[in-house]
């Protein structure tokens, strides 16, 4: 996938259901997947709307809501889910509000491990990265990342956690609860759990809690980010300074975005855009365009790369002045990362190429 892991609820990209289900049967965080199982996952319950609760069976047992940690209230056989589902239930609603604390948890605290897979197929994933998900018990996810396990992860978990597009807080959240309760846990996604993605949240969420920086064994994997499997994938176009920016204004104000925007399009630094376009960001991309192009030349080199190391992987290279009119193409969406060159950088063949510097200290 050319992104890391950003997901904006108001975006485009489709959620995909899980299609295997079971009567009876929610998310037991840790506990077997069997019917009628009312799992607190270590923690003691209370009759107040808990933080996190799995999908609801398909057949609507009053005792089988997943508690995860969160307080939580009667169930009843039309109860709702508030954020995902395990690989045996059908997922439904998200709810994005932290419940639990460390203190409803009795058992001894497992491990978290943010995990990123970089940039889609299996064999763009560290092996760092593999051997931490073999480890894992739970592994946590947005659905569109769980489906692009290999089979030998997937078979060996215990239990897969999914929620849909903008359910972060409350997945993050089963992650940490599900941790708390005493597994080891993997949480992950595309690209670098550092940019753009969860382990910081993963952080913040388990402060909140009124947990200790020591009280979960916490590690991050990293991941080959997207701006780097798109740039291997342009020839050379990042080998000196390079700024990230995130179109997306779910988080950031689009002021915000506009005023870095400028502060780094007057520099001489290459650009990666990060969630360039959607349905309802159009302006965004659109404003972005205008912006680059009141500091540099229409000629400069951009490269776009379109669903990197997924079946649908397309790149192109072209101009800023002819970048706006590629928003209304399918080559750019959610799933693409855009590369500014800058006042350097120059197109070979089919390659972009930014120079380094060598060539004002050595002759070759």
């Amino acid at each position: 996938m050319s992104t890391d892991d950003t997901t904006d609820a108001t975006d485009d990209i489709d959620s995909i259901e899980t299609t295997e289900t079971s009567a009876d049967t929610g998310s037991n965080c840790g506990a077997s997947k069997r019917a009628d199982t009312d799992s607190g996952c270590g923690a003691t319950t209370a009759e107040t709307d808990g933080g996190v609760a799995s999908a609801e069976s398909t057949s609507g047992s009053a005792e089988s809501a997943s508690k995860c940690g969160g307080a939580t209230s009667p169930t009843s056989s039309d109860s709702k889910s508030t954020c995902g589902t395990s690989k045996a239930g059908k997922k439904e609603s998200t709810d994005e509000k932290v419940g639990s604390t460390v203190a409803e948890f009795d058992a001894d605290p497992g491990r978290l491990v943010a995990v990123g897979l970089g940039p889609g197929q299996p064999e763009g994933m560290t092996q760092r990265a593999r051997s931490a998900l073999l480890d894992a018990e739970h592994i946590v996810g947005y659905t569109t990342y769980v489906d692009l396990l290999p089979d030998e992860v997937t078979e060996a978990a215990e239990e897969l956690y999914d929620t849909p597009m903008c359910g972060e807080v409350s997945r993050t959240e089963e992650a940490i609860d599900r941790a708390l309760a005493g597994n080891d846990v993997a949480i992950i996604g595309s690209g670098d759990p550092n940019v753009y993605a969860l382990s910081g949240l993963a952080l913040e969420i388990l402060e909140s809690k009124g947990g200790t920086p020591e009280l979960v064994d916490f590690e991050v994997v990293p991941g080959v980010p997207a701006a780097q499997s798109c740039g291997a994938r342009l020839g050379a176009p990042l080998v000196n300074d390079t700024v990230s920016v995130s179109l997306s204004d779910h988080l950031t104000p689009m002021e915000a975005i506009e005023s870095r925007l400028h502060a780094v399009a007057g520099e001489g630094f290459t650009i990666a855009i990060y969630n360039p376009w959607s349905r309802k960001r159009r302006e965004n991309f659109r404003r972005c365009c205008e912006i680059l192009l009141e500091h540099r030349a229409p000629d400069t080199p951009v490269g776009v790369v379109h669903g990197a190391g997924r079946e649908d992987e397309r790149s192109e290279t072209t101009e800023l002045g002819a970048l706006e009119e590629l928003g209304e193409t399918d080559l750019i969406d959610m799933t693409t990362t855009i590369l500014v060159g800058n006042e350097e950088t120059y197109v070979w063949g089919d390659r972009m190429v930014t120079p380094r510097g060598y060539e004002s200290k050595y002759d070759y």
